[in-house]
C-alpha cells in the first residue's frame, strides 16, 4: 500500500526517542522528510544519525515551553525542505503524583509545556501546512480513563483531546486533519521509569501485561506505524478522533 508519503515533510516534537522517534523511522522509510526535536542538542543529533538518512532528516533542539520554539521548528522545516505537510506533537510525560498532592508550581510548569506548548505548535504548524496536511497529538489513554498516580496527565491530556477535536472542525475546510493518539503500555523509557518507581519493576510489568487483552506490552514501532499512516494522505478521511494504541486495554467504546 502506497501511503503517499514520498517527498512530504513532517515536524515531530519529543522525537529523539520513544514513540516520536519510532514514527520518524516509519515516515522516512516511506520517503518522507522529518524535522525531529527534543530539548537536548546531543539527543536530536544522535537521533538524526540513527535514522541514517541525512538527506531526509534534520534535528532542532527545542523546548515546547518556550514561546518561540514552535515558530523555530516550522521555519526550520520550510527552510530545509521547502514545505511542511504535518506534525506529530509529543511532549514528555509530566511528573508523577496525584492531582491533590501536586503543587501549583508543578501544575503551572506542566501546563506551559504539555498543554500550551502543544496547542501553540499545532496552531503555528496549521498556519504553514497546505491542503491534505495532518496534525497528530500524542496523548495517553488517560484521556479515556484516569491512571493512578499520574494526576497531571489525567488533568491535561483530556483537555488536549478536546482541543484536537475543536481544531479538527476549524481546519477541515482547509483540508487539514487533526487527531489524537492514545498510547497505552508501550515499552518506552517513560514506562520503564514508571515500573521502576513502584520499587518492583518486574511485578509492575507483569501486572500491566495482565491488564492488557493482548497479554503483552506494545513496541514503539507498533505505535509508529499507526501514527505514520494517520499522518499520510492514505488516511485522508480520518479527522477529529482519538485513537487508542493500547492492545485493547481501554474498556470504553
Amino acid at each position: 500500500m502506497d501511503l503517499g508519503l514520498n517527498g512530504r515533510v513532517y515536524v515531530l516534537s519529543g522525537a529523539s526517542r520513544g514513540l516520536g522517534y519510532a514514527t520518524a523511522e516509519c515516515l522516512v522509510a516511506d520517503g518522507a522528510c522529518v524535522v525531529i526535536s527534543a530539548r537536548s542538542v546531543e539527543a536530536v543529533t544522535a537521533a538524526v544519525e540513527r535514522l541514517g538518512v541525512p538527506d531526509q532528516a534534520m534535528g532542532v533542539a527545542a523546548d515546547l515551553g518556550d514561546p518561540l520554539a514552535a515558530e523555530r521548528l516550522v521555519t526550520a522545516a520550510r527552510e530545509r525542505f521547502g514545505r511542511i505537510d504535518g506534525a506529530l506533537i509529543s511532549v514528555g510525560g509530566p511528573p508523577r503524583g496525584s492531582a491533590a498532592a501536586l503543587e501549583d508550581a508543578q501544575w503551572r510548569k506542566s501546563f506551559e509545556t504539555v498543554f500550551l506548548g502543544t496547542v501553540r505548535l499545532a496552531r503555528i504548524a496549521a498556519e504553514a501546512i497546505g491542503r491534505d496536511g495532518a496534525i497528530g497529538l500524542v496523548l495517553s489513554t488517560s484521556v479515556r480513563s484516569p491512571i493512578a498516580g499520574l494526576g497531571l496527565s489525567n488533568g491535561l491530556r483530556p483537555g488536549l483531546a478536546g482541543v484536537a477535536k475543536d481544531m479538527s472542525d476549524e481546519y477541515a475546510p482547509r483540508g487539514i486533519r487533526v487527531f489524537s493518539l492514545l498510547p497505552g503500555r508501550i515499552l518506552t523509557d517513560r514506562n520503564r521509569e514508571l515500573f521502576e518507581a513502584t520499587g518492583d519493576p518486574e511485578r509492575a510489568r507483569l501486572e500491566a501485561e495482565a491488564a492488557i487483552p493482548m497479554g503483552r506490552l506494545g513496541e514503539a514501532a507498533e505505535f509508529g506505524r499507526v501514527a505514520a499512516f494517520l499522518l499520510s494522505p492514505a488516511a485522508s478521511y480520518v479527522t477529529g478522533i482519538s485513537i487508542p494504541v493500547d492492545g485493547g486495554a481501554v474498556r470504553s467504546l
